[in-house]
């Protein structure tokens, strides 16, 4: 049998989910994915508001394996940025670089869970009802939401990996400071250990402030798509990317404007701004740096050289990695091969540092001191 075919459109680093049907690629066209919902109770927000009821929507891959005392021990988490969702990793330049026989995560091996995070996918999200009535959530309430999905929805108690890309990669820190003992090892990919600030908070503030003050927005409780999404989308189309991939794919004014607006439509398709708007403000709360020392795990942040979102060139991550008592960095250098801010999904380009902190943590490790590799 097999797998469920999804087609996304790769743009500008970012996923855009739209109708179905294409190939994951060979190494992982014949992979078996399987869907399903957890319905966590009574679920209870940071903001003190609950709902009844909140689905977080998973997909699997691969086969729950148990120790003697019956305990799930080849789990592994992967989250998604922010407005993207679980489907963005059955693409051929991740599943097919890491799930298919003898990679870093061959299923045949690994039980891999692909959920969409709260407010995302086909998880509980402002869009499906209550719109603006949907309770603020932040980062920290998707941690929670995920490991009572593992927890009572699939029986994992403890991960061999947690690893995220983007705001997925700002979880995957989170993970470790508000879960310790859970896993074995972190891997976040495309993201920092600080509170979002600086350029990132402004481009965010920019997003937020264009929905809030669009007089068609109507707090909320909007007919029709309110016109300040296309703005969102542009905005997110120009902090993402490699800006020598994007001149050549752009070299005329003409060009440029065929590639954004093919982004944007595409974009639009599946947006909603009230998504859209508590997604990008949920990053309110991220800051796990106070935490960073209480991580147990070993931990492997892998940024990029010519990421617009989290610039080398800021050196937060070369200096809390030394926060980290089994951390290490490891930076993709500027080169033809990579993507900006979503070379975090182009797993050619960091499989093989996967591989070794599975390797590194098969059996006990040492503590070491932050390190860093280029």
């Amino acid at each position: 049998m097999s797998a469920p075919r999804v087609q996304c459109r790769w743009v500008a680093g970012w996923f855009v989910a739209v109708l179905a049907v294409t190939s994951l690629g060979r190494a992982a066209e014949n992979l078996r994915v399987r869907e399903g919902d957890v319905v966590l109770r009574d679920f209870q927000f940071a903001t003190g508001e609950q709902l009844p009821e909140v689905r977080i929507h998973y997909r699997v891959l691969g086969t729950p394996r148990r120790d003697a005392q019956g305990k799930v021990n080849n789990a592994v988490l992967i989250m998604h940025g922010t407005t993207g969702s679980g489907t963005q990793f059955l693409q051929p330049q991740f599943a097919g670089e890491l799930f298919g026989p003898g990679q870093p995560l061959d299923a045949a091996k690994y039980f891999i869970v692909l959920r969409d995070g709260l407010g995302h996918g086909k998880s509980s999200k402002p869009s499906d009802g209550l719109r603006a009535r949907f309770p603020r959530y932040g980062y920290r309430d998707v941690v929670t939401a995920d490991q009572r999905m593992l927890t009572e929805g699939l029986g994992i108690h403890h991960l061999r990996v947690v690893m995220g890309t983007s705001s997925g990669g700002m979880q995957t820190w989170l993970w470790g400071v508000m879960h310790p003992d859970f896993m074995d090892a972190l891997v976040p990919l495309g993201s920092l250990p600080i509170q979002v600030s600086g350029r990132n908070r402004v481009w965010r503030r920019m997003v937020s402030d264009t929905i809030r003050g669009d007089a068609l927005w109507r707090d909320g409780n909007y007919s029709t798509q309110p016109p300040s999404l296309r703005l969102a989308a542009q905005m997110v189309f120009f902090m993402t990317g490699n800006p020598v991939l994007r001149q050549k794919a752009m070299p005329t004014a003409a060009e440029a404007d065929a590639v954004l607006d093919e982004f944007v439509e595409a974009y639009l398709e599946q947006a909603d701004a009230n998504d859209m708007l508590y997604a990008i403000e949920s990053s309110n709360d991220y800051d796990p740096g106070p935490g960073l020392g209480q991580t147990r795990a070993a931990l492997v942040a892998i940024n990029s050289v010519d990421d617009l979102i989290n610039p080398p060139e800021l050196g937060i991550l070369e200096r809390e990695i030394q926060r980290v008592p089994r951390g290490r960095l490891v930076m993709i250098p500027y080169d033809a091969n990579s993507r900006g801010h979503g070379s975090h999904t182009f797993a050619r380009l960091w499989k093989h540092e996967l591989a070794a902190v599975l390797r590194e943590t098969e059996k006990p490790a040492a503590v070491s001191g932050g390190k860093s590799s280029r």
